[in-house]
């Protein structure tokens, strides 16, 4: 068995990377804060960079995971692991979405 076998070990995956990335956007941050001396101007540029780039894969990866739990809910849905509500519990959940 690979990681990726099923979707739910994919997105496992993709929860350990996003807390990897939110580490390493604190570090940053705290690294960030400590260059503001002088002649630190090149590194915090640099810092910034990583920021910015920490943040845009933050982003995607957050885009994956959504597009993640759509595939699993789909995939239950198509082989009917969930299974249909009743009807007057279906019709008080669509009376109350209203």
């Amino acid at each position: 068995m690979t990681p990726f076998d099923t979707i739910e070990s994919a997105q496992d995956y993709i929860d350990l990377l996003l807390e990897a990335i939110e580490d390493t956007r604190r570090d940053v941050g705290a690294e960030l804060r400590m260059s503001a001396g002088p002649g630190g101007e090149r590194r915090a540029q640099a810092l910034q960079l990583v920021a910015l780039n920490l943040n845009k894969l933050s982003s995607h990866v957050t885009k994956s995971r959504r597009t993640l739990n759509d595939l699993r809910s789909l995939r239950r849905l198509l082989l009917e692991e969930r299974k249909p509500l009743p009807e007057p519990e279906l019709e008080s959940r669509v009376a109350g979405a209203v």
